[in-house]
Formats: structure tokens, sequence, C-alpha cells
């Protein structure tokens, strides 16, 4: 995630309207994850709290420029946009029975898989009614494109799940589905809401998501657990075969015979990850990220207004930051 620092210059350099919208945000999702009982309300609470640094949320205020027009469909859209990716969180736990999540014990750890199902369930289905509320059906059908894509990624991910044999460009696909279209659709939304250019900054935020993806997955080789809020290694454990290890396999003819499947401890995966390092794949899949968040950027000297490309230039930063 993106450092509190670089958030909050984000939101400084994002205009006037963008601490209060966020401000806003925070109290809707609190109302949003309490409003269907106790026992659900209770870990949708739990979720939306443990959600970083609301970097989606924070790609649609900017996005959507300062005009207080479209201030209400920017909030709602923000507030879809968030329950969305929270939904997805905890879906992907139960779906890899996963016990931490930021540092913090997942739902399905702490209530099992079918309150962690229905907990998923309902911030998904409340992103929707959020969104539908402003009576924009160009708005739920970008979140809902977003959403489809996200599943498709998810299968994706399952069927490549243990294949050494995965492809670059395979791997950047799953990246685009699982990760880049939800920061698509979130500068989509904003657009929407400030009637700026959609395809432009649409574009934009699909590039900065797969360097986002990218610099995760190195993140999951590199660690440490206190900074990531998991073990090193996760992805080894689970199967998933990302662009560190494709590259460490075309430089290491050990990587390149390994059996995924034998890795399945910590400490094994902690000798995998140190080897991947070991061939300088992680400072190369690095520089791809960073190659794809100086095109983003360069993509936003087509915008009219300065602030606006300055802000969004510091999200994309705030990537990178990630890393750093």
């Amino acid at each position: 995630m993106a450092s509190a620092e670089a958030v909050a210059a984000v939101v400084e350099a994002g205009g006037a309207h963008v601490p209060g919208l966020m401000d806003a945000l925070e109290a809707r999702l609190v109302t949003v994850a309490g409003s269907h009982g106790a026992v659900l309300g209770e870990h949708a609470t739990a979720t939306i709290a443990a959600g970083g640094k609301r970097l989606r949320p924070l790609l649609v205020f900017v996005a959507a420029g300062p005009a207080p027009s479209g201030h209400d469909a920017a909030l709602r859209a923000a507030v879809a946009v968030e329950l969305v990716h929270s939904a997805t969180l905890v879906h992907d736990d139960v779906l890899d029975a996963a016990v931490l999540r930021r540092g913090r014990p997942t739902v399905v750890a702490a209530a099992g898989r079918s309150i962690a199902t229905a907990t998923g369930d309902l911030l998904f289905s409340r992103a929707f009614a959020e969104l539908a509320g402003g009576g924009s059906p160009a708005a739920v059908r970008v979140l809902s494109d977003a959403s489809s894509a996200l599943v498709q990624g998810e299968l994706l991910q399952r069927e490549d799940a243990w294949k050494l044999q995965t492809t670059r460009e395979r791997y950047l696909r799953r990246c685009d589905l699982k990760t880049a279209r939800l920061f698509r659709a979130a500068c989509e939304l904003g657009a929407l809401a400030g009637g700026g250019n959609v395809p432009l900054l649409g574009a934009f935020g699909e590039e900065i998501g797969i360097a986002f993806q990218l610099l995760d997955d190195v993140l999951d080789v590199s660690g440490p657990a206190e900074r990531t809020g998991k073990h090193r290694g996760t992805d080894l454990l689970d199967g998933t075969v990302t662009l560190p290890l494709i590259l460490a396999r075309e430089r290491d003819p050990e990587l390149a015979g390994l059996d995924l499947r034998s890795v399945r401890t910590p400490e094994a995966a902690e000798g995998v990850c140190d080897a991947i390092a070991a061939t300088g794949a992680l400072e190369a899949a690095r520089q791809e990220a960073l190659a794809m968040v100086a095109e983003a950027k360069a993509k936003l000297t087509a915008l009219p207004e300065p602030s606006q490309q300055a802000a969004l230039e510091l999200v994309a930063d705030g990537v990178v930051d990630r890393y750093a």
C-alpha cells in the first residue's frame, strides 16, 4: 500500500474538496458496514477498519475534480469501489484459507468460512446498492464490468495454480483483471462524476493498477512480514506464479527445475524467496513497474487542469513508494 505520507500528499494536492470527501467516505463506510445485524456488522466493520490507505476512493475523488456538482456522485462511487475491494479481499481469504490480512486475523480465520463468505457478499451487494442510488446506469456499468473482470482474474489464477510454465503475458493479463480493472473503474467513475476525460483517466488507472500488483508480488518475495502483514513467500505456498519467479527461473537453472508443490512450509518458501532475490529478478520486476508508472504519468499531460495532473502523478508515485 502507499505510505500514509504519500496519501496525505495526494489529499493535500487533490484540492480543497478532497479532505471533506475522504471524511464523508469513512463515515459512510462505517454506516454501511454496520447495517445488517450484529454478527455481519462486526466482521464487516473490522474489514473496513483494516482497509489500508483508501487509494482507490482517493483516485475517484481526484479524477472527479473540484466541481461541487459532481461530489455526491463521486462519494457514492468511492464508497462502492472501496466496498467491492474489501469484499474481494474477504472472499480471497476464504479461497486461500488465509490466516492474516495486513497483520490481523482474517474473517475466515476468526469466524469461519460461512460467516466470511456472507461478510464478503454483504459488502459486495451494498456496493452496488450505493452506486445504483445515484441513478447513473453508466456508473453501474463501469463497476459491473470491473467486478466481472475480478472474477475472471480469480478464475485465471486458480487455473494457473502450480503451473511454472505460466508466461509473462498470461501473468500480466491476470494482474490486469484481478487488480488493474478496479483501479481503472475508480478513475472512470471519478471522471463520470466530474465530467472529465473518461478514456484517458481510465487508461491511467489501469496502468498504475498493473504496476501496483507487480510491486505487491515483489513485496511478497522481499518481505518482511512486519511490513507486508503476511508471511514472506505466501504466493509460493499458494502455488501462485508471479513475475519475480518467472524472471528468476529464466536466470537460475535450479529454480527452472523447481517443483512448486514441494514448497510446503514457510521455511521452504523463505529459501526460495532468497534464491529468487539472488538472481536480480526483484529489481528487474521493479524496473518494469517503474516503466509502467512512467508511461501512466505521461498520459496525464493531456489533462487541462495542472493541479489534477499533479495530484494524479502523486498517486502514481505512491504506488512506487510502497517498495521504496
